[in-house]
């Protein structure tokens, strides 16, 4: 982890002085808990989970706030303020501030869309079928959750045939019983 950290803040900025890098892949692929272990090992980096700009009425409307809110300060070298959504209480809670910093990590479903990859250093895909993650997303959020995964599988689909990122990733991330195994991506390998 520490050599992939190393090698992703030795690229060059994407968006002012910052690193944007993402990290995409089917619900329940395993994209917070890698971006966690990625963060800490790039010495506490920021993660922007786009779980927190995602809304039940638009889990993939979203690209204009996460432009106007985060990409387009960063991208002036200034700290950006966003107000995460709850997803309880369904609405948006105070604004919270995302300073520029060498490397930050965006994740979430979605994270590698067309309108985000120009903003983009570095695009990681998690590589697990989506029939695979989606059950670890359902059997992790539980039968009360049922409703909103019957909605969400949809969307994800139709979201993903309208506009891939795995063809774009940089790099492919599989798990495995000692870590994660960081592969060349179809962007890596033209």
């Amino acid at each position: 982890m520490r050599q992939l950290a190393s090698r992703l803040s030795s690229l060059p900025p994407s968006c002012g002085p910052v690193r944007l890098i993402g990290v995409d892949g089917h619900a329940g692929s395993g994209k917070s808990t890698f971006a966690g272990q990625l963060a800490e090992a790039s010495d506490g980096a920021p993660v922007l989970r786009l779980d927190d700009i995602a809304t039940h009425d638009e889990p993939f409307a979203w690209t204009g706030r996460l432009l106007t809110q985060v990409i387009e300060p960063l991208g002036r070298g200034e700290t950006a303020h966003y107000a995460p959504y709850d997803w309880r209480v369904r609405g948006f809670g105070p604004p919270r501030p995302l300073p520029p910093a060498p490397v930050i990590l965006v994740e979430g479903v979605g994270a590698g869309r067309r309108a985000l990859r120009p903003y983009l250093a570095h695009l990681l895909w998690m590589e697990l079928p989506r029939e695979e993650a989606w059950a670890r997303g359902r059997s992790r959020d539980g039968e009360d959750q049922r409703e909103f995964w019957d909605g969400w599988v949809e969307a994800e689909a139709r979201h993903f045939a309208e506009d891939p990122s795995r063809p774009y990733a940089h790099a492919l991330v599989r798990q495995s019983p000692e870590g994660y195994e960081v592969l060349p991506g179809p962007e890596g390998t033209r």
